[in-house]
């Protein structure tokens, strides 16, 4: 749920991280084989994070391999040459170190945060992945158990992750989009060592990744020893563009899921725009404007005012090509779903033909301007932001113009957005419906 923010003058609070965040003295760095390299120094803090962004997620895979990218965010933690089995992690703890990684429909990053000390023992640990990365088959097929169960988790016994599920899967009719990031079941179970090593060779090239270190180093010191581990690492062919474009939907689309489930729910995705569109932060204003905070749109109407619904949200992510926005909803004990859908309809036509007031279009840019800062905070955040704004948004030096960009959003660009976009042709709506609870002896299936 998103946290309230109410008050105009928090932006103004937020203010004083404001030259820092626009003065970020990024330096950059290509190695030999193609890695790009950013270093933002910061001698205040003793240690570092490291981010390495793999241009490689969902959206490069096809149909009979999907969820590899994702079952790849989990082998790179399963040992290579120098560093075997279960060392990568044991090696990175002793030196104070620790790691995670994610995958998205476009990415898939590793993140490490360690003692500046630390720097050459991490670079050791990421080359030795990138370049040695085993394929081992009972490796193999004890990630391919966790991955599966990770499905399970995430999707098949969650109500709003299998919902998603089919409302992408609606939403999508060519666009790789289409299928999930964990990958569709018999995708996992048929994986093979040949559909694993191709994919890695391709995907795991260091011309296909960007490197963001971020924390108490010399950036000399980091360009040097990438140099050192980084460049030596033989190049592979980078992933084939992505050619298929969604076209244009001409009709509203609709799923239904039949479930065990305590209540239904509602999910309405909208063709969006991508990173790069001008439109985005439009849409990240419209985000604001309808479920960010108790005093936003579609919470003080349909939740405190109507009592339509017990929660309701929305979103927007960064993605290469043009996603989904999303409105989600979940109605109160005894109200038909339809009827929150009709209001929701209600309130984002509404804002369409009327256009946010000033003070209420200030307060959505405050909210966004003062979410941006505060993830500058930290060395974590700003590592994640200089990659995002690289790969995503195609350009880190755009950092510096995130709250101008934000500022130059006026209502009728909220309007323009909606009108054109926020339209029954161009949505998908996912309802689960629920059922009674299956019987022990399905459960214990």
């Amino acid at each position: 749920m998103k946290s309230p923010l109410s008050k105009l003058a928090l932006a103004a609070t937020l203010a004083a991280p404001l030259a820092s965040a626009q003065s970020f003295p990024v330096q950059e760095h290509m190695t030999a084989n193609g890695m790009k390299i950013l270093v933002q120094e910061d001698p205040s803090i003793p240690n570092v994070a490291m981010y390495t962004f793999f241009r490689v997620g969902s959206r490069n895979e096809h149909e009979g391999i999907t969820g590899i990218s994702h079952f790849f965010e989990h082998m790179m933690f399963n040992g290579a040459k120098k560093y075997g089995h279960g060392e990568f992690d044991n090696v990175m703890a002793m030196a104070g170190g620790s790691n995670n990684a994610y995958t998205s429909n476009d990415l898939t990053v590793y993140q490490d945060w360690f003692p500046a000390p630390a720097l050459e023992t991490i670079f050791d640990l990421e080359a030795d992945r990138i370049q040695n990365l085993a394929f081992d088959p009972k490796v193999i097929a004890s990630e391919r158990g966790v991955v599966y169960s990770e499905r399970r988790l995430r999707v098949d016994n969650s109500n709003p992750g299998l919902l998603r599920e089919q409302l992408e899967a609606a939403a999508f009719t060519a666009a790789p989009y289409h299928w999930p990031v964990v990958g569709w079941p018999s995708d996992i179970e048929a994986w093979t060592i040949d559909d694993l090593k191709g994919y890695f060779a391709m995907g795991y090239s260091p011309s296909n990744a960007t490197m963001v270190v971020v924390g108490g180093v010399k950036a000399a010191d980091v360009f040097a020893l990438a140099d050192k581990y980084i460049a030596p690492i033989p190049v592979h062919t980078p992933p084939p563009p992505v050619r298929t474009k969604e076209p244009v939907q001409l009709g509203e689309r609709r799923v239904t899921v039949n479930k065990f489930a305590q209540a239904p729910l509602l999910q309405i995705g909208y063709h969006a725009v991508e990173a790069k569109s001008s439109d985005y932060y439009v849409m990240e204003m419209i985000d604001n404007l309808l479920t960010t905070g108790q005093s936003s749109r579609l919470y003080r109407e349909l939740v405190d005012g109507q009592q339509l619904a017990s929660q309701v949200n929305s979103g927007l992510n960064a993605t290469l090509d043009p996603s989904l926005f999303l409105v989600y909803g979940e109605p109160r004990h005894g109200v038909p779903v339809e009827k929150l859908e009709s209001a929701i309809y209600v309130q984002i036509d509404k804002l369409a033909a009327d256009g946010p007031g000033a003070e209420e279009l200030q307060k959505a840019k405050n909210q966004a301007i003062a979410a941006y800062y505060r993830s500058l905070r930290s060395i974590s955040g700003r590592a994640g932001v200089i990659g995002n704004e690289e790969v995503l948004f195609g350009d880190y030096h755009k950092m510096s113009s995130v709250e101008q960009t934000i500022q130059a959003v006026s209502a009728a660009d909220i309007q323009r957005v909606l009108k054109m976009y926020f339209i029954a042709t161009n949505r998908t709506v996912a309802t689960l419906i629920p059922t009674a609870a299956p019987a022990a002896a399905e459960v214990t299936k």
